[in-house]
């Protein structure tokens, strides 16, 4: 990719594009990326540089002509109004890396499942049983988490779909 665009230096839409020149020299200029993508080039400048918001169906077009499922991801956990307070961003690392968090994660399903059961009998989370309620979804927030993780990165590494 030729010169680098220093005010769009930590942007990750342009930091995708930029990832995405490595493979395919038609990311490297914005012109034609936003050919790929579909939108104006100019409106792609102006996402690249924060000067706006992209629209869900722009980041899903980004998403996939990089092939960045990430994007998606990020764009829910930083940007999205509704997305922010519910989705949780994840960190694409190696698959074996990823695939032992989620066996690490998974280790305890056995107490999760037995503590639920019991906490469930009577239909209602007693006072004295909140601690190891909020130990569940902790835990569960955890498994799902990683699971995120490892699914993400099978769509870009394996390309199975969503």
């Amino acid at each position: 990719m030729g010169k680098k665009a220093t005010k769009a230096a930590d942007n990750m839409y342009y930091l995708a594009r930029c990832e995405a020149a490595e493979n395919n020299e038609d990311f490297s200029s914005r012109e034609k990326a936003a050919e790929i993508i579909g939108i104006d080039r100019t409106r792609l400048a102006r996402i690249e540089l924060d000067a706006i918001m992209p629209y869900p169906e722009e980041v899903k077009s980004m998403a996939e002509a990089y092939n960045m499922p990430e994007l998606c991801n990020a764009y829910c956990a930083r940007e999205c109004p509704l997305g922010k307070g519910t989705v949780r961003e994840v960190t694409i690392d190696d698959f074996d890396r990823l695939a032992l968090k989620v066996l690490g994660s998974l280790k305890d399903i056995e107490t999760i499942r037995s503590t639920l059961i019991a906490i469930s009998e009577d239909g209602v989370v007693q006072e004295w049983e909140r601690a190891d309620f909020q130990s569940i979804l902790d835990s569960l927030d955890k498994i799902s988490t990683n699971a995120n993780a490892l699914k993400i990165w099978a769509m870009k590494n394996v390309k199975i779909k969503e």
